[in-house]
Parts: C-alpha cells; sequence; structure tokens
C-alpha cells in the first residue's frame, strides 16, 4: 500500500502537480506590473472560501497602455494570442497581490475569455489559447481549467481581450 502511494506522489510530481509556480516564473523572466486601482466601481479580487474570483483584465503593459483593436480585422490571430498572454501576466499580478506567492494556488478552475471581433470571427479559442497556455506552462496541471472562448462586438476602451479568472487555493 506505502509503495503504490508513493508511486501515485511520484506520478503526480511528474505530471506537473507539485511545480513551482513562483520558480517558473523567474525561469522565464516574467515580471509582474503594479496593480493599480481599477477603473471602475469593482475590486480586482473577492475571496469566498477557498476561491477567489478575479475581475476581467485586459492587455494593458506596464505603463497603463492596451493593445486594442479587433482580432481579425486590425489584429492577426497572433497578435490577439499576445495580448491574452499579456492578460495572463496581469490576472497573475493580482493573484501575486494577493496570496503573496503563487505556490499557494490549488488550481486554476475556470477562465472566460472575451475577445473583441467582428461577427464573422470563429478563432476565439485559439485567441485565448494565449492565456491558457501560460496558465498550464507557470502551474503545470494545476493550470489546466474550464473555459469559455467568446466574442464581443466591443470591449471597454476597444482593448482586443478581456479575461476573467477563477481560482482555488490552498487553505
Amino acid at each position: 500500500m506505502r509503495i503504490c502511494f508513493f508511486l501515485l506522489l511520484l506520478s503526480l510530481s511528474a505530471n506537473g502537480f507539485t511545480q513551482d509556480a513562483e520558480a517558473k516564473l523567474k525561469e522565464l523572466k516574467i515580471e509582474f506590473p503594479a496593480v493599480g486601482k481599477p477603473i471602475a466601481n469593482y475590486v480586482h479580487v473577492v475571496r469566498s472560501g477557498n476561491l477567489l474570483f478575479l475581475a476581467g483584465k485586459g492587455p494593458s503593459n506596464a505603463h497603463g497602455i492596451f493593445i486594442t483593436g479587433k482580432v481579425g480585422k486590425d489584429l492577426t490571430i497572433e497578435q490577439g494570442q499576445q495580448a491574452a498572454r499579456l492578460t495572463a501576466i496581469n490576472q497573475l499580478a493580482v493573484l501575486k497581490a494577493e496570496l503573496g506567492n503563487l505556490n499557494k494556488v490549488k488550481r486554476i478552475v475556470k477562465v472566460l475569455g472575451m475577445v473583441n471581433c467582428e461577427p464573422d470571427f470563429k478563432d476565439h479559442p485559439k485567441v485565448i489559447n494565449g492565456f491558457s497556455d501560460l496558465m498550464i506552462e507557470i502551474f503545470g496541471e494545476k493550470g489546466r481549467h474550464a473555459r469559455s472562448a467568446v466574442g464581443m462586438c466591443s470591449l471597454p476602451m476597444n482593448m482586443a481581450v478581456e479575461i476573467e479568472l477563477l481560482v482555488e487555493i490552498e487553505e
């Protein structure tokens, strides 16, 4: 019985369940922007038990400048993916500010990705992969999540994407 438990732990570790998120950030040379004030009447994160509900964030750089435009019209799918990746970094900055250490993340549970696009655009999942891929790269298997990727006729400040996040944390 002990051998089976040990093999299970070894397997989970090999599959990324115990990946060190903080070390992975350093390895990838990802630096977080300062988390500023929300742009309207809301908070960045609400904690309920061991769940964190993160408000929608967009692809702004360290200077607060957003990647804007409609994906498929003004931006390529690849540029949309980069916008989604930048949004992931901004959401991770909120998580880090809330938790102090990203290794307290137990699981990335759910992602809602909204893509600013024309009505006939159909590659929303490809765009939001820019976000999802980074979550998996940082957290390993704990970063795999349920997800919705939808198109919007507009987003605040014409940003290319907006992404909400639901995270389970260690208690």
